[in-house]
Protein backbone atom coordinates (compact mmCIF):
# COMPACT_ATOMS: atom_id res chain seq x y z
CA UNK A 1 0.00 0.00 0.00
CA UNK A 2 1.09 3.35 -0.88
CA UNK A 3 0.19 6.24 0.60
CA UNK A 4 0.90 10.34 1.66
CA UNK A 5 2.37 13.28 -0.81
CA UNK A 6 6.30 13.67 -1.62
CA UNK A 7 7.25 17.20 -3.22
CA UNK A 8 10.00 15.78 -5.92
CA UNK A 9 11.72 17.87 -8.63
CA UNK A 10 12.42 16.76 -12.02
CA UNK A 11 15.56 17.29 -13.72
CA UNK A 12 16.28 18.63 -17.66
CA UNK A 13 15.90 14.87 -18.42
CA UNK A 14 12.58 14.64 -17.06
CA UNK A 15 13.58 12.07 -14.65
CA UNK A 16 12.90 12.22 -10.93
CA UNK A 17 14.24 9.74 -8.08
CA UNK A 18 11.36 7.45 -6.27
CA UNK A 19 11.90 8.29 -2.21
CA UNK A 20 13.52 5.57 -0.55
CA UNK A 21 10.44 4.56 1.31
CA UNK A 22 8.89 3.30 -2.00
CA UNK A 23 11.98 2.30 -3.74
CA UNK A 24 12.55 -0.82 -1.60
CA UNK A 25 8.97 -2.23 -2.30
CA UNK A 26 8.93 -1.37 -6.02
CA UNK A 27 12.17 -3.38 -6.43
CA UNK A 28 11.32 -5.96 -4.19
CA UNK A 29 8.02 -6.91 -5.95
CA UNK A 30 8.85 -6.07 -9.21
CA UNK A 31 12.54 -5.44 -9.60
CA UNK A 32 11.91 -2.03 -10.00
CA UNK A 33 9.56 -2.33 -12.91
CA UNK A 34 7.11 0.16 -12.87
CA UNK A 35 4.00 1.02 -15.52
CA UNK A 36 2.99 4.85 -15.91
CA UNK A 37 0.46 5.99 -18.15
CA UNK A 38 -2.31 8.92 -18.32
CA UNK A 39 -5.50 9.24 -15.39
CA UNK A 40 -8.46 8.87 -17.21
CA UNK A 41 -9.91 11.91 -15.50
CA UNK A 42 -7.51 14.41 -14.31
CA UNK A 43 -4.32 16.36 -15.56
CA UNK A 44 -2.03 13.60 -13.88
CA UNK A 45 -0.39 10.45 -14.34
CA UNK A 46 -0.91 6.94 -12.94
CA UNK A 47 2.23 5.39 -11.76
CA UNK A 48 1.84 1.42 -11.20
CA UNK A 49 3.91 -1.48 -9.82
CA UNK A 50 4.23 -4.14 -12.36
CA UNK A 51 2.23 -6.55 -11.01
CA UNK A 52 -0.82 -4.24 -10.09
CA UNK A 53 -0.85 -2.88 -13.92
CA UNK A 54 -0.75 -6.71 -15.25
CA UNK A 55 -4.09 -7.04 -13.04
CA UNK A 56 -5.41 -3.47 -14.67
CA UNK A 57 -4.52 -5.06 -18.36
CA UNK A 58 -6.04 -8.64 -17.42
CA UNK A 59 -9.37 -6.56 -16.36
CA UNK A 60 -9.45 -4.35 -19.82
CA UNK A 61 -8.66 -7.58 -21.93
CA UNK A 62 -12.13 -8.90 -20.30
CA UNK A 63 -14.05 -6.04 -21.94
CA UNK A 64 -15.80 -5.75 -25.40
CA UNK A 65 -13.96 -3.14 -27.39
CA UNK A 66 -16.80 -2.93 -29.13
CA UNK A 67 -18.15 -0.59 -26.88
CA UNK A 68 -17.12 2.89 -27.41
CA UNK A 69 -16.16 4.09 -23.72
CA UNK A 70 -14.35 0.65 -23.42
CA UNK A 71 -12.30 1.24 -26.46
CA UNK A 72 -11.70 5.00 -25.42
CA UNK A 73 -10.34 3.68 -22.14
CA UNK A 74 -8.41 0.97 -23.69
CA UNK A 75 -6.63 3.62 -25.77
CA UNK A 76 -5.74 6.13 -23.30
CA UNK A 77 -4.48 3.79 -20.99
CA UNK A 78 -2.83 0.96 -23.01
CA UNK A 79 -2.22 2.91 -25.49
CA UNK A 80 -0.13 5.68 -23.01
CA UNK A 81 1.07 3.06 -20.93
CA UNK A 82 4.85 2.87 -20.55
CA UNK A 83 7.16 0.38 -18.81
CA UNK A 84 10.16 1.80 -16.84
CA UNK A 85 12.87 0.50 -14.82
CA UNK A 86 14.06 2.17 -11.58
CA UNK A 87 17.81 3.09 -12.66
CA UNK A 88 20.56 2.71 -10.26
CA UNK A 89 19.89 5.28 -8.40
CA UNK A 90 15.64 4.45 -8.23
CA UNK A 91 14.88 7.71 -10.56
CA UNK A 92 12.39 7.15 -13.40
CA UNK A 93 12.48 8.67 -16.73
CA UNK A 94 9.05 10.46 -18.05
CA UNK A 95 8.52 10.33 -21.56
CA UNK A 96 8.23 13.56 -22.78
CA UNK A 97 4.22 12.85 -24.33
CA UNK A 98 3.27 11.99 -20.56
CA UNK A 99 4.92 15.24 -18.84
CA UNK A 100 3.17 16.98 -21.47
CA UNK A 101 -0.23 15.54 -20.60
CA UNK A 102 0.37 16.23 -17.13
CA UNK A 103 1.68 19.85 -17.79
CA UNK A 104 4.33 18.75 -15.06
CA UNK A 105 7.38 21.47 -14.44
CA UNK A 106 10.02 20.86 -12.74
CA UNK A 107 8.31 20.32 -9.27
CA UNK A 108 6.08 17.32 -8.96
CA UNK A 109 4.04 15.52 -6.22
CA UNK A 110 4.11 11.68 -6.20
CA UNK A 111 0.81 10.67 -4.23
CA UNK A 112 0.29 7.52 -3.02
CA UNK A 113 -2.89 6.21 -3.56
CA UNK A 114 -3.04 2.54 -1.98
CA UNK A 115 -2.31 0.61 -5.18
CA UNK A 116 -0.35 2.99 -7.66
CA UNK A 117 1.13 6.65 -7.62
CA UNK A 118 -0.71 10.20 -8.94
CA UNK A 119 1.47 12.14 -10.47
CA UNK A 120 0.99 15.98 -10.50
CA UNK A 121 2.34 19.40 -11.16
CA UNK A 122 3.21 20.59 -7.81
CA UNK A 123 1.17 23.82 -8.44
CA UNK A 124 -1.69 21.79 -9.79
CA UNK A 125 -1.66 19.10 -7.09
CA UNK A 126 -1.70 22.06 -4.75
CA UNK A 127 -4.77 23.88 -6.06
CA UNK A 128 -6.46 20.33 -6.67
CA UNK A 129 -6.59 19.91 -2.86
CA UNK A 130 -7.90 23.43 -2.09
CA UNK A 131 -10.68 22.75 -4.24
CA UNK A 132 -11.78 19.35 -3.42
CA UNK A 133 -11.29 20.51 0.59
CA UNK A 134 -13.72 23.26 -0.40
CA UNK A 135 -15.92 20.84 -1.85
CA UNK A 136 -15.95 18.54 0.84
CA UNK A 137 -16.36 21.64 3.81
CA UNK A 138 -19.35 22.75 1.45
CA UNK A 139 -20.73 19.40 1.12
CA UNK A 140 -21.14 19.52 -2.36
CA UNK A 141 -20.54 16.02 -3.44
CA UNK A 142 -22.87 13.47 -5.30
CA UNK A 143 -23.39 10.56 -2.53
CA UNK A 144 -22.59 7.11 -3.45
CA UNK A 145 -23.82 3.94 -1.35
CA UNK A 146 -20.07 2.45 -1.09
CA UNK A 147 -19.59 5.92 0.59
CA UNK A 148 -22.77 6.29 2.73
CA UNK A 149 -21.78 4.05 5.23
CA UNK A 150 -17.92 5.17 5.49
CA UNK A 151 -16.84 6.69 8.52
CA UNK A 152 -13.61 7.66 9.91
Amino acid sequence: MFRGASSLSLDDKGRFAVPTKYRDALLSEDQGTVICTVALNEPCLWLYPLAQWQDIEDRLARISNMNPRARRMQRMLLGNATEYQLDKNGRILLAPSLRAHADLGKKIMLVGLMNKFEIWDEERWHEQMRQDTEIERLGEFESTPDLDNFSL
